[in-house]
């Protein structure tokens, strides 16, 4: 049997996208069976406690083919069955989880905010940078709104703490009035005439985040 965890690292499990995808629901146990490798062995996966374990079992003889876990195994038969095997699970996973990247409570509650209002989802647009997202406009494609993780002394703060941001459109002309370089500072990683910056520690209250989306959604439908 595979533990599959590494894969899950920074994943929330969307139990109804579980249910979407083909899986079963008994009790609080999520079971999925399919067939690979024409037919000949039955790929197993229960979802339970936040967690996955899956494994195979050739149909030849009901039992479990466990060579495809020996990382150590070599062969074409092996290699091709644990290819089709793995491409599965990974299907799994990249089609029933969310990322889990930002872990501030204020994070939380902007991401909610903006499915809730906009239904637009975070978008991971960099394989390097996984810890970077925006949010686009759907209407014309640009970009209202990023989150970042970065280290507060990037803010030109003396503290080395790592910390969840929101960058936002802001009018040009008003820009110099709201930022302080305290609570609110230039765009981080944008265009410092166009965009501001806010932790997302609760030093700002999260009603007023939620205005400043707003204002960032609508500065992007007119730019």
């Amino acid at each position: 049997m595979r533990i599959v965890d590494n894969e899950l690292k920074n994943k929330t499990i969307d139990y109804d996208k579980l249910l979407k995808y083909g899986f079963t629901k008994e009790n609080e146990m999520y079971l999925y069976k399919t067939k690979i490798y024409d037919e000949q062995f039955e790929m197993n996966v229960i979802v339970e406690n936040n967690k996955i374990t899956s494994k195979l079992i050739d149909l030849m003889n009901e039992e479990e083919y466990i060579l495809v876990d020996i990382k150590d195994t070599a062969g074409e038969f092996v290699g091709k069955v644990r290819e089709e095997y793995e491409k599965e699970l990974q299907n799994i996973i990249t089609k029933c989880t969310t990322q889990d990247i930002f872990k501030s409570e204020q994070a939380k509650e902007v991401i909610k905010y903006v499915k809730e209002k906009y239904n637009d989802d975070l978008e991971y647009l960099w394989n390097k940078f996984p810890e970077n997202a925006v949010w686009r406009n759907k209407i014309n494609n640009k970009w209202y709104g990023a989150l970042l993780i970065i280290s507060e002394r990037k803010l030109k703060l003396e503290k080395d703490k790592m910390v969840d941001i929101i960058d936002l459109r802001y009018s040009k002309d008003k820009i110099k009035e709201i930022v302080d370089n305290e609570k609110i500072f230039e765009g981080y990683h944008m265009n410092k005439d166009n965009w501001i910056t806010i932790r997302l520690d609760g030093s700002i209250k999260t009603e007023k985040i939620f205005e400043l989306i707003d204002n960032s959604y609508n500065i992007s439908l007119t730019k």
